[in-house]
């Protein structure tokens, strides 16, 4: 299924098109969206429920949150504009105290039709 017309991705961006963060809103032709369960099994990442590379967005199962989907899609939108600042970013900040982390995090939050008033992306 071309990413123009997945319907995850397609609601994903339409949330993300809200918010102002970046000067271009986010591209999604020729992204992929998949379901590996066998990545999440690797030591590194089995904390992990999705994963954003360049041009594919990887999940654990069909059933993650999107919240989930629209938090790896702003990872995405974040790399298409810092390519190689964004995943290097980790490797000095870590995980939990990533700027890009809790840009994706407050994404999710402040995109959601309640408002945000549910628990944020983990």
């Amino acid at each position: 299924m071309s990413s123009a017309r997945n319907p995850r991705l397609v609601a994903a961006k339409a949330r993300l098109d809200r918010l102002d963060w970046w000067r271009t809103p986010v591209r999604i032709e020729g992204l992929r969206l998949y379901t590996t369960p066998w990545f999440f099994r690797l030591p590194w990442l089995r904390r992990f429920d999705g994963y954003a590379f360049h041009r594919v967005i990887l999940l654990r199962s069909d059933d993650v949150s999107d919240d989930l989907v629209t938090h790896e899609l702003c990872h995405v939108w974040q790399m298409q504009h810092r390519p190689i600042r964004m995943p290097l970013s980790y490797l000095g900040t870590g995980y939990a105290n990533n700027p890009y982390e809790r840009q994706a995090r407050a994404a999710a939050v402040a995109t959601r039709s309640d408002g945000g008033q549910n628990e944020p992306v983990a």
